[in-house]
C-alpha cells in the first residue's frame, strides 16, 4: 500500500499548515481559557473548503478524499484541538451520515448548507446513562402521522451550543433492541429542543460541548435519515469514519507537543549546554519521534482503506487506539522536557496534555476501540 501523498495532497497540507499556523494558533490559548466557540475560524476554514473535505463538490464538499480530510485534521489539531475536534465533527459525524444515507432532497436541504459552512452540524448520540452501550438509548420517538415525537437528553454533544441542527439517535422501537433506533435530523428552532449546560472540560474547552433535551419536538418523517430501525447502522458506520478523524488530531496534538519539546530542548541550557545534548532527552525526542510516525501511518492506512470503498473498522479502531494512547504518551514526555515550565499555562505543552487526554475516550473509547479490534481477530485469523 502507498502512504505517500500526492502533490494535490502535499499542496493541501502546506495550505492548511498556513491557515493552521497564522489563523488559527494565535487564538489557541484565548480559545482554551475562556472556552469560546471559534466562528470566525469555523467560517475561514469553510472558505478553504475544510468543512466538507471528502465530499462531491454537487452537495458542496471540497471533493478531496479521506486520506486528505486526516491531513486536515491534524494539521489543524497541530496548533489548537478544539477547533481540529469542531471540524471532524463537521465532516465525519454529521455530513457524512446524511451522503452515505440521506435521500436526494436531504443531501440537498440538510447536507450541502453545512458541507459549505454556512451551518454548523452536531452527532447526538450519547446520553447520561448511555454510553459505550449505545443501544441503551432512552430518548424516544413515537411516530404520529407525518411527524415523530421524540423525548429525552443527550450528553457531551461536541459542537452542540452552536450547532443548526443535530443527527438524533432514537428509541423508536424499544422492544426490538438496537434494531428499534432510528437517527432523526433535528433542526435549531424546533419547538421543546433546549440546549443545556456547557460541559466544563478538562480540555478541548472551545468546542460548545453541551446537554441537548428534548420535550414533545416534533420532527418532520422526511427528516429521518435512512428506514426506521436503520439508526444502530448508521450510528455505528459513522463511528468508523470518526475514529479516523479523532486519531488524526491525537497525531496533531503530538506533533505540535513534540515540536515545542523539540525546540525547548535545543534552547534551554542546564549544566552549560543545552538539554539536547543528554541522553536522557534525546531517547525521549527519539522515542516520541518513533510513536507519532507510527501512528500517522496508521491513520493513513485507515483512510486509504475507507477511499478503497472496502470495510475499514478494523484499521480504523487500530488507528484510534494507538494514536490517541500515543498522544497522551508523548505529551507527558513533552511536559517532562520542559520541567517545570511545562506545568505552566505560559508553555502551550500543558494544554496539549490536557487536550490530548480525551481522544482516549470520545469517538468509542480505547476498551471499545480493543473490543472491535479483537472481534475483527477473531473472525479473520
Amino acid at each position: 500500500m502507498d502512504l505517500g501523498l500526492s502533490e494535490e495532497q502535499k499542496l493541501l497540507q502546506r495550505t492548511v499548515r498556513d491557515f493552521a499556523e497564522s489563523e488559527v494558533k494565535p487564538l489557541a490559548r484565548e480559545l482554551d481559557e475562556t472556552g469560546r466557540f471559534p466562528r470566525e475560524n469555523f467560517r475561514k476554514a469553510a472558505e478553504l473548503g475544510l468543512t466538507a473535505v471528502a465530499f462531491p463538490e454537487q452537495y458542496g464538499g471540497a471533493g478531496m478524499d479521506h486520506l486528505s480530510y486526516s491531513i486536515v485534521i491534524e494539521e489543524i489539531s497541530r496548533v489548537c484541538a478544539s477547533t481540529g475536534v469542531i471540524l471532524s465533527v463537521q465532516n465525519s459525524l454529521y455530513c457524512d451520515p446524511i451522503y452515505r444515507f440521506g435521500t436526494e432532497e436531504q443531501k440537498k436541504r440538510l447536507l450541502a448548507p453545512y458541507a459549505r459552512g454556512e451551518k454548523i452540524g452536531c452527532y447526538a448520540l450519547t446520553e447520561p446513562h448511555a454510553g459505550s452501550n449505545a443501544a441503551a438509548l432512552r430518548t424516544k420517538a413515537v411516530l404520529k402521522g407525518d411527524k415523530y415525537i421524540v423525548n429525552g437528553t443527550k450528553a457531551w454533544i461536541t459542537n452542540g451550543g452552536v450547532a443548526d441542527a443535530a443527527i438524533v439517535y432514537t428509541n423508536t422501537h424499544p422492544e426490538k433492541g438496537e434494531k428499534g433506533i432510528t437517527a432523526l435530523v433535528m433542526e435549531k428552532g424546533t419547538p421543546g429542543f433546549v440546549v443545556g449546560k456547557e460541559e466544563k472540560k478538562l480540555g478541548i474547552n472551545a468546542t460548545a460541548c453541551c446537554e441537548l433535551s428534548f420535550t414533545d419536538c416534533e420532527v418532520p418523517i422526511g427528516n429521518r435519515i435512512g428506514e426506521e430501525g436503520e439508526g444502530y447502522k448508521v450510528a455505528l458506520s459513522t463511528l468508523d469514519g470518526g475514529r479516523i478523524g479523532i486519531a488524526a488530531q491525537a497525531t496533531g496534538i503530538a506533533q505540535g507537543a513534540f515540536e515545542a519539546a523539540l525546540a525547548y530542548a535545543q534552547e534551554r541550557q542546564a549544566f552549560g549546554h543545552a538539554i539536547s545534548g543528554f541522553q536522557a532527552i534525546q531517547f525521549m525526542l527519539a522515542d516520541m519521534a518513533t510513536e507519532i510516525d507510527a501512528a500517522r501511518l496508521l491513520v493513513r492506512k485507515a483512510a486509504r482503506k475507507q477511499d478503497s470503498g472496502s470495510r475499514f473498522s478494523m484499521e480504523a479502531a487500530i488507528a484510534k487506539l494507538f494514536a490517541s494512547e500515543m498522544a497522551t504518551r508523548v505529551t507527558h514526555r513533552a511536559i517532562q522536557i520542559h520541567g517545570g515550565n511545562g506545568y505552566s499555562r505560559e508553555y502551550p505543552v500543558e494544554r496539549s496534555y490536557r487536550d490530548a487526554r480525551i481522544t482516549e475516550i470520545y469517538e468509542g473509547t480505547s476498551e471499545i476501540q480493543r473490543l472491535v479490534i479483537a472481534a475483527w481477530v477473531l473472525k479473520s485469523y
